[in-house]
């Protein structure tokens, strides 16, 4: 009969780490694929009006936002308390519009060029003067599809 012999002690196997780089690319690969960046800082203050009638945007690649609204506060003692334009993370007069337009409408290719959509992202507290001047402008930059960007309500009373 044979013995067996317990002296000799056995240690726990070392851990298998062989596929945790593939773990780890994948779960960056993950992060990667949903996270999206925020393409532009707001520094002024957007409360969108509200609205019954409103419809989403199909595609938002083809969207240029326009956003018009008071400085944040902490801008405020610099620039004012007055409405102001942003356009991407800089503020704008209504003379820089045309540019705007012309500079984001040559980022697009050939074919998505006449889709492009204008979003007036406009603070319900802002003069509708400053408005109209943005849409003259926008009408001189041949942008004549114009989206208002608004909250949805069931019904205004």
């Amino acid at each position: 009969m044979g013995k067996f012999n317990k002296t000799g002690k056995k240690g726990i196997p070392a851990l298998n780490t062989s596929s945790l780089p593939d773990l780890i690319f994948t779960l960056l690969f993950f992060f990667m694929i949903v996270t999206t960046m925020r393409e532009v800082t707001l520094k002024v203050e957007f409360r969108a009006p509200q609205a019954t009638e409103v419809e989403k945007l199909e595609k938002k690649n083809l969207v240029t936002f326009i956003y018009v609204g008071k400085p944040t506060m902490d801008l405020r003692k610099k620039m004012g308390s007055e409405s102001r334009i942003q356009l991407n993370d800089a503020f704008a007069d209504v003379s820089e519009i045309q540019d705007y337009i012309t500079q984001e409408r040559a980022s697009l290719s050939e074919a998505d060029q006449p889709h492009m959509t204008v979003s007036l992202k406009i603070d319900k507290e802002t003069q509708m003067g400053i408005v109209t001047d943005i849409k003259q402008a926008l009408r001189q930059a041949y942008a004549l599809k114009i989206s208002y960007s608004a909250a949805q309500v069931d019904k205004i009373e």
